[in-house]
């Protein structure tokens, strides 16, 4: 039977709905799953499993955000406190890209009524924003004098601490991207993500990894995927 069109062992109903939702889809948008399944049946639960990872990724994404988010903050605001400079958001020596994200989650934090509340702000800003402050650009202005200690369980050379958090959290940061694009995600080492992810709270707090394991579906969905 042609591939393309039918397989033997599928129901009528589910062959007829599996057609209806690839014509939905789009055959371009499916391509990927039907390279790495070769069958139209195939390709519907590989997509059906990207779907659910997808998810898997976003929601463990949005427990090392916070997590490494409220961190930061916390010696980011050591680092101020200690030099009387106020609000670390105005104080911290950015570049134009970081003071640019800094005006734009201000800009959005007032539209919602919370002009000039420091948590607000916070929320605002992109996980991008909190990766691209690992970057090498702040490694002796920030990194050494305090935002190491917001990883207090990694590396013990400085250097080395910095370029493992940005690592992990950069290959994060493209995932869940891609996840929150709707993409193909079913070819890339999610197991390597789920390690990041657990080991980026782990160098927070290793209580955090815990219950991010306990809590977060990732691994649980990864140990699902389909086999056709």
């Amino acid at each position: 039977m042609d591939k393309c069109t039918g397989e033997a062992g599928l129901g009528e109903g589910a062959e007829e709905r599996d057609a209806v939702i690839v014509e939905l889809l789009t055959e371009a948008r499916l391509a990927s799953y039907l390279r790495a399944t070769r069958t139209r049946s195939g390709a519907m639960r590989l997509y059906e499993w990207n779907v659910r990872v997808a998810a898997g990724v976003m929601e463990l994404t949005a427990a090392v955000e916070v997590v490494s988010r409220n961190a930061m903050d916390r010696e980011l605001t050591s680092w101020a406190n200690r030099r009387r400079a106020g609000d670390w958001l105005d104080a911290a020596p950015l570049d134009p890209r970081g003071r640019h994200d800094v005006d734009k989650a201000k800009e959005r934090a007032a539209r919602g009524g919370a002009s000039g509340r420091h948590d607000r702000v916070l929320a605002e800003l992109s996980f991008g924003f909190w990766r691209y402050l690992l970057s090498s650009r702040y490694h002796a202005s920030l990194w050494v004098p305090d935002l190491h200690r917001a990883f207090p369980r990694g590396p013990v050379d400085l250097r080395s601490r910095r370029r493992e958090v940005e690592g992990r959290m950069h290959r994060l940061h493209l995932a869940r991207n891609r996840a929150a694009h709707h993409e193909p995600i079913h070819q890339r080492d999610l197991r390597r993500g789920l390690d990041d992810a657990l080991d980026l709270l782990g160098w927070v707090h290793p209580m955090a990894a815990e219950w991010a394991a306990d809590v977060t579906s990732l691994g649980a969905v990864l140990d699902a995927r389909p086999s056709g």
